[in-house]
């Protein structure tokens, strides 16, 4: 799916809810990320309980994208699912949660690997979802001095930071 489709995909599900759309907008943040802002008027009904409408929605959208993905594969021998990894990856914003959330947790990522820097240790974080590990893990892959990786299981996997020296 195109841009276009995607944002015409969330306006009619947004629509469908009764809840007034202000604005839409789509935006790519860097080659793995491609952002969809929403302005609402009412912003509670996604964002209450730590934002479980808008999580309800991503993940709504993930699957008819993935849905429509798979449907038009067409031939013998098409690998199921190979699309949908190879696209970007697709996060809705209602109000600037999402954006807000995103920098909350980078800054955490920071501090973090500031920690593992400075004791020269592993530092293991409070466990996450898995959007916030992937946030962890993608926030401090350049750093040279520093390795990540998520441990643990179910709501209790989180991300380990490693310090491996260098610069």
């Amino acid at each position: 799916m195109d841009n276009a489709e995607i944002q015409n995909l969330i306006e009619k599900l947004i629509e469908k809810t009764g809840i007034k759309l202000k604005e839409i907008s789509v935006t790519s943040d860097g080659p793995k990320n491609t952002w969809v802002s929403v302005t609402v008027g009412e912003p509670h009904f996604y964002l209450s309980g730590d934002g479980e409408g808008l999580h309800a929605l991503n993940h709504l959208v993930h699957r008819i994208i993935e849905a429509k993905a798979i449907s038009t594969k067409v031939g013998i021998g098409a690998e199921v699912g190979t699309e949908s990894n190879s696209r970007s990856s697709i996060i809705i914003d209602i109000n600037g949660f999402q954006k807000r959330r995103v920098e909350n947790i980078r800054a955490v990522a920071h501090m973090m690997g500031e920690r593992a820097r400075y004791f020269k240790s592993n530092i293991e974080v409070d466990p996450m979802s898995a959007f916030e590990r992937r946030i962890v893990h993608e926030f401090l892959s350049n750093a040279t001095d520093l390795k990540t990786e998520s441990t643990g299981m179910g709501h209790t996997r989180r991300v380990v930071i490693k310090y491996v020296g260098g610069i």
